[in-house]
């Protein structure tokens, strides 16, 4: 369960909808709330640490946003000249789309994860999604040129990808492509962006309960195996959305779908 949360937390191909399947096919009938927060605080940890620079540019730049919220001029300035600066803003931007769409419709979303038959069409949805990005042409527009408009579409597309099957990586940097930023920044964004709504779930789950039948040493092997995965997951895919090679991810995706299908037909 570690191994595939910490993959495909990642990787476009949904982690909540693979757990789902994975989950049926053990025959869990209760999800363990702690051991999940475990396997969330892992990947957050390892995309932390994946972008422990840019997030350390990140804080120092957001230390002038309460100077700048006092004058509209210093916001002004600082947005078009400072690109870690405009970075946050959007990413912030994005955070709030997200949490409004996800609250907005927490309690369907979240009901669609008791339906193999939902995960399995959400995931032949990624797995289109996934396709189409094939036929984008490959984006220039770097951070000084994305606006608002981007980034909250980018934002509530992760909001839909509350849903199991549809890939929360897969949804937003397919977005980012389609608006036409590079696919560096579509990378970095999509995945810095995914830090707020970790946590946002985290805190959401902290409400349902924390009780555990695991011991520590089964939660700690989940926590290193979700941590160490995700973060060669990260450097996969990264590697992977630079050579145009999204895409690849569209069949497996397919036959997830299609196998999550005929399961319910069973």
């Amino acid at each position: 369960m570690a191994l595939i949360q910490g993959l495909c937390e990642f990787l476009p191909v949904s982690s909540s909808g693979h757990l789902v399947l994975a989950q049926a096919y053990l025959g869990f009938i209760d999800p363990d709330i702690v051991f999940d927060l475990v396997l969330h605080l892992g990947t957050l940890a390892a995309v932390i640490f994946y972008y422990r620079q840019t997030l350390a540019g990140l804080i120092s730049e957001l230390r002038l946003l309460p100077k700048a919220l006092i004058s509209p001029s210093i916001l002004s300035q600082y947005y078009q000249t400072r690109p870690d600066f405009r970075l946050g803003i959007l990413i912030i931007a994005a955070s709030l789309a997200t949490a409004v769409l996800g609250l907005t419709f927490r309690s369907f979303l979240t009901s669609l994860f008791s339906s193999i038959r939902a995960v399995g069409l959400a995931l032949l949805l990624t797995s289109a999604v996934l396709a189409l990005t094939a036929l984008v042409k490959p984006g220039c527009r770097a951070i000084m040129t994305m606006r608002l408009s981007d980034a909250l579409i980018i934002g509530l597309a992760q909001g839909f990808a509350i849903a199991p099957g549809l890939s929360r990586s897969g949804l937003t940097i397919a977005a980012a492509l389609i608006l036409g930023l590079n696919k560096q920044l579509a990378a970095k964004f999509s995945f810095i962006a995914s830090i707020p709504a970790i946590l946002g779930g985290l805190i959401l789950s902290l409400s349902t309960g924390m009780t555990s039948p695991l011991g520590l040493k089964y939660l700690l092997v989940g926590l290193i195996v979700a941590a160490i995965s995700g973060y060669l997951a990260l450097k996969l895919l990264t590697v992977l959305i630079d050579r145009g090679r999204l895409p690849l991810f569209a069949p497996w995706c397919l036959l997830a779908g299609l196998a999550a299908l005929f399961y319910i037909n069973k």
